[in-house]
């Protein structure tokens, strides 16, 4: 069986991971460990600097020489100090912008550790987790007895957008804080992400988010080279 360690943004990813991913992809032998990095001495998760993401990735390399490593990282929000981040402001389409920011983490994270290139994969999320969770509105309202009531908003705002992974990245409209601002009773972040998540399936999320889908079939693909 292949280890796969998957950095990820914060809780809720760490259990999307964890409920949803792992589970759609262990009859290949692949087993995915999420790990929520320290973004300080005193925390873990959120917003997390490229230099302390280097500075785990080289030893996950070093310490682990069986094992692939992949980020689960959100667009939005992302620091400054990524590679390709500045260049990749020039871009308009989503899936160009997080590209640009990917092949260049590639090229430092795997000069810096010294490694294979197929040992170290980028995936940065467009815009955020909660993006995914558009996939499929009636499934999300399933989750909590009052929110078919929100269904009709939720929809609005899916479909304004080309995909799920289009619904955009300030921090008025960011995902996220959609669903905060739009569901009663509240969207809490780590306890009804994965929840939603899980009630879609992966099948559901793969077909509406093509970015999320490349970086799933990458995984799938490390069963047939290793």
């Amino acid at each position: 069986m292949l280890e796969i360690i998957i950095f990820a943004e914060g809780q809720s990813e760490e259990q999307f991971i964890k409920k949803v991913v792992a589970p759609a992809l262990k009859h290949l032998n692949l087993f995915l460990k999420p790990q929520i990095l320290k973004t300080s001495k005193e925390s873990a998760g959120g917003a997390l600097n490229f230099d302390r993401l280097r500075f785990y990735a080289r030893r996950v390399l070093d310490q682990k020489p069986k094992a692939v490593l992949t980020t689960f990282l959100d667009l939005y929000g992302l620091t400054t100090d990524f590679p390709g981040y500045q260049q990749s402001k020039k871009i308009s389409d989503v899936y160009e912008r997080a590209k640009c920011i990917e092949v260049a983490m590639h090229e430092r994270i795997v000069a810096d550790a010294g490694c294979q290139p197929d040992r170290f994969i980028a995936h940065v999320q467009p815009y955020e987790f909660e993006g995914l969770l558009f996939s499929d509105v009636t499934r999300l309202v399933s989750v909590e007895p009052d929110w078919h009531l929100c269904r009709g908003q939720l929809e609005k705002v899916r479909n304004a957008f080309l995909s799920p992974e289009h619904i955009n990245d300030s921090y008025q409209t960011k995902p996220s804080l959609r669903l905060q601002s739009i569901l009663r009773p509240k969207y809490k972040k780590t306890r009804h992400g994965p929840l939603i998540a899980d009630s879609i399936g992966m099948s559901r999320i793969e077909a509406e988010c093509l970015h999320f889908k490349t970086w799933v079939n990458r995984l799938r693909a490390l069963s047939r080279s290793f």
